[in-house]
């Protein structure tokens, strides 16, 4: 798997000097449960994404306009139901996010493929849409992920890092008509706020928003992306929300921002570099 084309510079749409793509990881009870932490300590505290997080982010991104992706655990769906309609009431995306956050590299390539096609039904089931887009848990990326994610149809994966910029994926130098929109630990909250006492944290919340701020500011002035990945239990308390609203609000001072889901960056991008997309209504190609 290599990275192939980009954009260059996109031309955003609605001549926007940037774009801008939030995106939620709603793992819930899903990555201790994966690894065997099943004590109620710590359920409780991925139960809290659910519980508190996700009713202090709805109404901020509403607030702000802001239509973002969740990523979500096939077990995630089916353990919160009425947090998935919420997200999908608002207009934000739902993407794959694996069965209940596995890593990928721990699994054969069969159970891979049928954990994948699982995940995706379960998604269809819970939101009437056929996924276009996926985050593999983790961002554990293997050799059978990309065949696989070619086999399931999707339009983009975001869970790599070979740029700054979205790009296409290559497997064996074969253009594959994925797009790639990359991540990077630097954009993500997980880090810098550890969910486990062991991994102190090590910047206060005000220290991260200058990093991500500044991280936006690059972005505007290249005419890039800023993308950013969120974890509901992450980021969703009290002094974390706070730094999340300074955020959305130094992005929204400036204009010429275009506030987008990942598939809808996909689409624009897979459109500069000639990928024909697949249907945008949701049904099953």
């Amino acid at each position: 798997m290599q990275a192939g084309r980009g954009a260059g510079a996109p031309g955003w749409p609605g001549g926007a000097k940037a774009a801008v793509a939030i995106s939620f990881d709603f793992d819930n009870e899903t990555a201790a449960l994966c690894l065997n932490r099943t004590s109620p300590a710590y359920i409780s505290q991925a139960h809290y994404g659910a519980r508190v997080g996700l009713p202090r982010i709805m109404p901020l991104l509403k607030e702000f306009d802001v239509r973002a992706s969740f990523f979500v655990p096939a077990v995630s769906m089916r353990l919160a139901p009425d947090a998935i309609e919420a997200v999908r009431g608002q207009g934000h995306e739902v993407g794959l996010h694996g069965w209940i956050h596995e890593r990928c590299g721990d699994l054969s390539e069969a159970e891979e493929y049928e954990l994948a096609g699982r995940s995706a039904e379960v998604l269809r089931h819970c939101t009437g849409l056929t996924p276009r887009g996926m985050r593999t848990p983790w961002w554990d990326f293997t050799e059978h992920t990309l065949p696989i994610a070619r086999q399931w149809g999707m339009l983009y994966d975001s869970s790599m890092m070979a740029d700054d910029e979205p790009y296409e994926l290559l497997d064996d130098g074969e253009r594959t008509g994925i797009v790639e929109i990359p991540v990077a630990w630097i954009r993500d909250d997980a880090p810098y706020f550890p969910d486990d006492p062991a991994d102190r944290q090590i910047l206060a919340p005000r220290d991260v928003l200058r990093i991500w701020e500044d991280e936006f500011d690059g972005a505007f002035a290249e005419g890039g992306i800023f993308q950013l990945t969120l974890h509901p239990h992450v980021i969703g308390h009290r002094s974390r929300m706070l730094i999340l609203r300074e955020l959305l609000r130094h992005i929204a001072d400036r204009s010429g921002v275009w506030f987008a889901t990942h598939e809808e960056v996909a689409r624009h991008i897979g459109g500069q570099i000639g990928i024909a997309a697949p249907s945008a209504d949701g049904l099953s190609a």
